[in-house]
């Protein structure tokens, strides 16, 4: 039988491959910068990455949370534990709106023209600054 922090620590690396998973689909689809159709899709993949980061942190830190796709509301119950994270991420907010609001016609933001490759690189940031937080602890 597993010990608590093991069973912990396995289900924060299941959040982590399945982020890993969503960032791997955002910059394979980057990659084909011939079809602007896929900015959107790219987005979301960045924020569904973003937000599993964020949530494998909770886990860890046995930080209980709503299910939401808000990033900001998530940082801020990152900020209970470690308020400098939560001020490094502040930036990824901008990634919320394409969880849900982005995935039909005529809702959410328009990803700009050539604006994917910032946000592969944002959805980046979030995880090698949300490992070496955990690595730090």
């Amino acid at each position: 039988m597993k010990r608590p922090d093991e069973e912990r620590l396995a289900f924060v690396d299941q959040w982590l491959r399945k982020a890993d998973a969503d960032l791997i689909a955002a910059e394979r689809l980057q990659s084909d910068d011939d079809d602007a159709r896929l900015s959107e899709v790219i987005a979301f993949h960045c924020q569904q990455a973003t937000e599993k980061y964020l949530k494998a942190f909770l886990v860890w830190h046995k930080v209980e949370f709503p299910k939401t796709h808000d990033l900001e509301r998530l940082r801020h119950l990152v900020s209970s534990v470690n308020r400098e994270l939560s001020e490094l991420l502040r930036i990824a907010d901008v990634l919320t709106p394409f969880g849900v609001d982005g995935r039909y016609p005529g809702d959410g933001p328009e990803v700009p023209i050539g604006g994917e490759s910032e946000l592969v690189e944002l959805a980046r940031f979030v995880r090698t600054t949300v490992a070496a937080a955990l690595d730090s602890n």
